[in-house]
């Protein structure tokens, strides 16, 4: 069944892996793409070395609906807690190889 053949409003549960539910910590992305997909690698940079914390990958349609769940979800935050200010780019230039 295709997504427009899904009754409206159907629920899905998800299932959250236990091997997942500590999260993965990241202190900067790289961000890549093609026609088809976004690339997000969600990085550790700790210098002189980093590492790949997690990659998602995603649709250009879902990266909209991410982004638009992104914003709200900061303009709540700091409607709440105050105005957050971006975090400095590090120095030097990072690499992923």
């Amino acid at each position: 069944m295709d997504a427009e053949q899904q009754p409206k409003g159907q629920q899905i549960n998800i299932m959250f892996p236990e091997r997942l539910q500590g999260g993965a910590y990241a202190n900067n992305m790289n961000v890549m793409f093609t026609r088809e997909e976004f690339i997000l690698d969600f990085l550790l940079a700790a210098p002189p070395v980093g590492t790949v914390t997690a990659r998602v990958i995603v649709s250009p349609g879902h990266m909209k609906r991410i982004l638009g769940a992104l914003t709200t979800s900061v303009q709540k935050y700091e409607a709440q807690y105050g105005q957050v200010e971006p975090a400095q780019e590090p120095p030097g230039k990072i690499r992923t190889n």
